[in-house]
């Protein structure tokens, strides 16, 4: 069975992430077909990238880095949740992007965006990011409101429909998180 990160993508005070990425494991813990864990950026109190080698040389210094690198490398695939800001994503998600690069590669990624236009912007970017990264980002993606899906922008109140997007967008991760592993496992007994 593969495994599944939800990514809080935001280390804001009072963020909107954290209950849109409860509700997004509540929906994934009715599978059967993955094991999922809620990933807090906040858990890991990364500073701006400090380490002195750049990420794709594989050599981290500092305990920070090791214990990201530890924590992504675990995972067959991600669901990055992220906030809209400045029609990107955070500074927080693309500096734990940034810090490592091996632990990423050939694994899949799907994308809970939140925002005034649903963090499709911000998800737009992180697509971007994924080619550098060697992930394959699916097509299914979920499109949250702050005008339709929270109340006072604050309140997470999403519409029904909202689950079967949610649905989907694992549909695809789960087959291409499997998908991966496969090549990943391949690539490894080659090495």
């Amino acid at each position: 069975m593969i495994k599944v990160a939800i990514i809080i993508g935001s280390t804001r005070p009072g963020r909107n992430g954290e209950a849109v990425a409860h509700w997004v494991g509540d929906l994934a813990a009715k599978r059967g077909d993955a094991e999922f864990e809620l990933v807090d950026l906040k858990d890991f109190d990364l500073p701006l990238l400090d380490e002195v080698m750049p990420a794709s040389m594989g050599r981290y210094d500092l305990p920070h880095t090791r214990t990201w690198a530890a924590k992504i490398d675990s995972f067959d695939a991600y669901v990055f949740v992220t906030p809209e800001y400045n029609h990107s994503t955070s500074g927080a998600l693309k500096n734990a992007l940034d810090f490592l690069y091996s632990e990423w590669n050939n694994k899949a990624a799907g994308f809970v965006g939140y925002g005034v236009n649903g963090g499709a912007r911000a998800v737009e970017h992180l697509r971007l990011m994924m080619g550098e990264l060697q992930i394959a980002d699916v097509r299914a993606q979920v499109t949250l409101s702050l005008l339709t899906d929270f109340e006072n922008y604050s309140v997470f109140s999403p519409a029904a429909q909202q689950e079967n997007a949610v649905g989907a967008m694992l549909d695809q991760v789960i087959a291409w998180g499997g998908a991966l592993r496969t090549l990943r496992s391949h690539a490894l007994s080659r090495g």
